[in-house]
């Protein structure tokens, strides 16, 4: 019997103990370690190498999605499953574009977790109800990216591959409001806001919320007052 080394990441001392405890039940599975905040998960994950982690997405200091880029960045054998108190489609698209193999929220049933971890075990990829090999992945992930996604700007000009719910991000970001205020305008978490203004930034090559905000604003797409 192969055993599944696995690490649990929670800054909640009673749901990590509460998750070390169930998933401990399970003979093919041991409990290597724990982390209580990114950074250390990052320390935990590089010097125990579990086949698997189960990280957090809101954590202090460094959060769950950093801690899987980072994950991913140094090529790192663990794969990573995310919970999160917010069940939010476009975080789980999100969570499994920046190379997590699982996305659950902290409300799952024990028993279904302990389900996804067998499957990501067997190197498939669960999204929702879904349980994909990478190629299955793959066309999903492209699937959401690709319908979401609309040109911006005059024709023939390049545009922006920004969502629709990007701009509406955007938007709000070029009047200075705070993620926190944008997620109740919008009706999505705080940590899926702060995932869109990453993407943005990304996608527009801009180092902070002001550039992008300046470039937005001088491209036309949006403006500060209607």
């Amino acid at each position: 019997m192969t055993q599944i080394t696995l690490v649990v990441v929670d800054d909640h001392p009673l749901f990590r103990q509460g998750v070390v405890n169930f998933l401990s039940l399970d003979p093919e599975i041991t409990i290597i370690g724990t982390a209580a905040d990114g950074e250390e998960a990052l320390r935990v994950i590089r010097e125990l190498r579990p086949f698997i982690a189960i990280v957090d997405v809101n954590l202090p200091k460094l959060n769950g999605q950093q801690v899987t880029h980072q994950v991913i960045a140094e090529k790192l054998p663990t794969r990573v499953i995310l919970l999160t108190a917010y069940d939010d489609p476009e975080q789980l698209t999100h969570a499994l574009y920046s190379g997590a193999y699982a996305y659950c929220s902290k409300g799952v049933e024990p028993e279904r977790l302990l389900r996804v971890i067998h499957h990501v075990a067997d190197g498939k990829y669960v999204a929702g109800d879904l349980i994909l090999n990478r190629a299955g992945l793959d066309r999903w992930i492209t699937e959401r990216t690709v319908s979401a996604i609309r040109p911006y700007g005059d024709p023939g000009e390049p545009y922006a591959p920004l969502s629709e719910r990007e701009m509406e991000v955007l938007s709000y970001v070029t009047k200075g409001m705070s993620n926190k205020d944008i997620g109740v305008l919008l009706d999505i978490s705080h940590q899926t806001v702060k995932n869109h203004v990453t993407s943005i930034l990304r996608k527009l090559n801009v180092d902070d919320r002001t550039q992008a905000a300046l470039y937005a604003l001088r491209q036309g797409w949006v403006r500060l007052y209607k």
